[in-house]
């Protein structure tokens, strides 16, 4: 953390770092990840994950503009001392949002390269974020980029700060990688439902609200799903082939 905060020309020690990516296959079922580390140490309670809603066909830099606004846009204008600070707003997101929301990171990377740092700098212009210190480390070379720096930044391949980012980086992959497939598993789930013979709105819905989701409709057993009111054991058969 020292060599980082050196190298990067920090204001503080990077005690906190988040990290940011995008998992997406031609702009389908986009999702973003956050992760944390705090004194190098990953603090898997604080990750988040997100449901790109906003941004339509393949663009990396609108879909981490999206993620990166939402993660920030209730911080308003950052004191730049690395205490929480009061949200503009109360917090829905639950599972403590509230708070993981509210807190300054002494340090933002983002997987990608100089324009997803540039992207992530629009954001921040906009919603009045000063003091956050950003960062961008792109994979091919390891460069580092910062912000108001135009030349990159390397560190030696042996270097503990590369490692640190590294680490950081590949956690943030990893964690948006999962929940790409996951969403795209459900996805394909809800597709094959849709196409099950005799099942239209209604009955869909009601599979729903009585097994919770579409998992709980493929785990039933035949005689539950013919249970539901609506449902013959025919239809019944035919949820259980589809799904």
């Amino acid at each position: 953390m020292e060599e980082l905060q050196e190298r990067l020309n920090l204001p503080r020690l990077p005690r906190r770092m988040e990290c940011y990516d995008i998992s997406s296959i031609q702009g389908t079922t986009p999702v973003g990840s956050m992760v944390v580390f705090e004194d190098g140490q990953a603090r898997s309670s604080q990750y988040r994950r997100f449901k790109i809603k906003a941004v339509e066909g393949v663009d990396d830099y609108a879909m981490m503009q999206e993620m990166v606004r939402r993660r920030f846009q209730r911080l308003g204008r950052a004191r730049g001392d690395g205490k929480a600070v009061e949200e503009e707003s109360p917090s829905k997101d639950g599972r403590g949002q509230s708070q993981t929301w509210g807190i300054i990171p002494d340090l933002v990377l983002i997987d990608g390269g100089k324009g997803h740092l540039n992207a992530v700098v629009e954001v921040f212009l906009e919603l009045g974020i000063d003091g956050v210190p950003l960062a961008s480390l792109a994979k091919e070379q390891e460069e580092i980029f910062v912000r108001d720096t135009p030349e990159s930044i390397m560190l030696p391949r042996s270097s503990p700060a590369l490692f640190l980012v590294q680490r950081l980086r590949d956690e943030a992959h990893r964690f948006a990688v999962t929940y790409h497939q996951k969403s795209r598993t459900k996805k394909g789930m809800q597709s094959a439902m849709d196409l099950v013979p005799g099942i239209g709105p209604k009955r869909r819905r009601m599979l729903l609200r009585r097994f919770g989701s579409v998992k709980g409709v493929k785990d039933a057993s035949l005689e539950e799903l013919a249970a539901v009111p609506g449902m013959t054991r025919t239809l019944a058969q035919k949820v259980k082939e589809f799904l």
